[in-house]
């Protein structure tokens, strides 16, 4: 993370924003802000209000109350707007350009364009650009979308799940050139449902449900709610006995390995090696983003029924 975010102001701001959908209220007074040189990694469940908050700081939508803001600016000011890159979901491109014919198109837009060299690079499109759009992947179609998001040079980048449909060394290669744009200054707001992605990125997590925040923290902080250790091995003890141990919150078998939740390992895993002498493959865990970002949103949904 660059220093300078430690103290700057917010380069994207929302303050106490409400969004409705008729009936159904999305956002239900939602602060979120973001300094330069930072990953945001934003994270809820589907419905929970990550797209709508995006398209709030993009200007797609006005609050119904509360204050968007980029750059210190409404997001619909096209000063403000030519400062941000945005990678959506969904992307409205042209099937027939080959994808040096939209690098070219898409830097004529700005006046200091990344080159096209460092552009192949840092999505990873070497052996692409006499390729049709059209006739690509899904994830190389994806790869191109990052290409033309990071053109101009933005201060602010957008990525609605960048990684979708990705092979593990695309995703990489997106997750290093993630890493050299905030190193950068480059701020950066994402939304993933792939947690080890957000864990691998952000610098900052904020778990929203019905349009709320419901944690805020770095990774380590996010995890740190949740305090159970997981322990996998392969044993010959029976799942029925070790879910009656003081302490298991849970124990199944996946596959050959036995698995276990418990709130501290220690006890539990003498209990094991003194039950069961042939005891193997002995593997123990902390709680995960992804362990400690399903007990949030499981609690919030309790609290909410």
């Amino acid at each position: 993370m660059n220093v300078a975010s430690l103290t700057s102001a917010p380069l994207a701001r929302l303050r106490g924003v409400r969004h409705h959908y008729g009936r159904t209220l999305a956002l239900d007074g939602l602060d979120l802000a973001l300094p330069a040189g930072q990953v945001l990694a934003l994270l809820g469940p589907n419905g929970a209000g990550k797209t709508t908050a995006i398209s709030q700081l993009l200007g797609l939508q006005r609050p119904d109350a509360g204050t968007a803001e980029l750059f210190g600016l409404p997001p619909q000011v096209l000063e403000a707007r030519r400062r941000t890159g945005v990678m959506l979901q969904a992307a409205a491109v042209p099937d027939t350009l080959k994808v040096r014919e939209l690098i070219d198109l898409t830097r004529s837009y700005y006046p200091q364009p990344r080159s096209v060299a460092d552009l192949i690079a840092l999505a990873g499109l070497d052996g692409l650009a006499q390729r049709r759009y059209g006739q690509l992947s899904g994830g190389q179609q994806r790869r191109v979308q990052f290409a033309l998001a990071v053109c101009g040079r933005p201060d602010l980048l957008f990525l609605d799940e960048p990684t979708t449909g990705l092979d593990i060394d695309a995703r990489q290669t997106l997750w290093k050139a993630i890493r050299e744009l905030s190193a950068q200054g480059c701020a950066v707001l994402l939304t993933t449902h792939y947690l080890e992605e957000a864990e691998a990125l952000a610098d900052r997590v904020v778990v929203v449900n019905h349009g709320r925040v419901i944690a805020e923290g770095s990774v380590a902080q996010i995890r740190a709610t949740v305090a159970h250790r997981r322990i996998r091995c392969v044993s010959a003890v029976p799942v029925a006995r070790v879910q009656a141990w003081p302490g298991v919150q849970a124990a199944l078998h996946d596959g050959e390995r036995l698995e276990i939740v418990a709130e501290a390992a220690e006890p539990i895993v003498r209990r094991l090696l003194a039950e069961d002498a042939t005891l193997s493959d002995l593997e123990v865990q902390r709680a995960g983003l992804a362990d400690a970002f399903l007990a949030l949103t499981r609690d919030a949904q309790k609290e909410a029924a």
